[in-house]
């Protein structure tokens, strides 16, 4: 996959293209419907590529905008809850509340979490939580504002992101399958061909030694036997 730019961040340089659901919000498999409801994947946890996938996703549309994310296409079967969870892993962070909207690089701020020490930081699944009182809207706006000098991205960087559609999971499914059955086709014929040679390979039989013998008599190359 690849993401094409029009511009390079610094906070940007390893740029993976992403992907979501298969046809907008109106797709039958809705947006809080685990993949697995539908039969799809049991499990379908998150791979390296599919955290590059949402890392690039969360700076084309900012950080909580689930169903822009999802009408992209770039994650099929990801859920707003699964995606939530993992940008909380990919901050560092469980409260995101003062990252919402801004274009920002996730895993920057998650490497700055991750060095955070001291007796007032407490961690849950290697997220800081909050152990204080709850934020105020006016103090959550005022980091929010902080974040966004320090560490948003510019525009021209973030609108430049191209998210590669990806196959849903139905369709990635009936190809592995028949992925398989050719597969299988390919071992059938190979254990034929190998059954054929150790046939011929076989030493003669007890009527096909007498029958050389008696040819190799009426030439007159072999002794009889006495």
């Amino acid at each position: 996959m690849s993401v094409n730019f029009t511009k390079t961040a610094p906070a940007v340089a390893h740029a993976v293209a992403p992907r979501s659901m298969p046809t907008g919000q109106r797709n039958v498999v809705r947006s809080n419907d685990s993949a697995s409801l539908w039969n799809c994947t049991l499990s379908p946890g998150w791979t390296q590529e599919e955290v590059q996938i949402l890392r690039q996703a969360l700076l084309r549309f900012g950080i909580g905008n689930w169903m822009k994310i999802i009408e992209s296409e770039c994650l099929p079967g990801k859920t707003i809850a699964q995606m939530n969870l993992q940008t909380q892993r990919m901050l560092g962070q469980q409260s995101t509340a003062e990252f919402n909207g801004l274009h920002i690089d996730a895993l920057q701020i998650g490497e700055i979490n991750s060095k955070k020490q001291g007796p007032e930081i407490k961690r849950k699944n290697n997220c800081i939580v909050n152990t204080g009182g709850k934020l105020t809207r006016d103090e959550i706006e005022k980091r929010r504002i902080a974040h966004r000098e320090k560490f948003e991205v510019p525009a021209e960087v973030w609108k430049g992101i191209i998210l590669s559609k990806q196959d849903s999971p139905h369709v990635v499914l009936e190809r592995k399958r028949e992925e398989l059955k050719k597969l299988k086709a390919e071992l059938d014929e190979v254990l034929a061909e190998i059954d054929d040679i150790e046939k011929s390979q076989q030493p003669q039989s007890g009527n096909a030694l007498e029958d050389s013998e008696a040819i190799s008599l009426a030439l007159g190359t072999k002794r009889p036997r006495e």
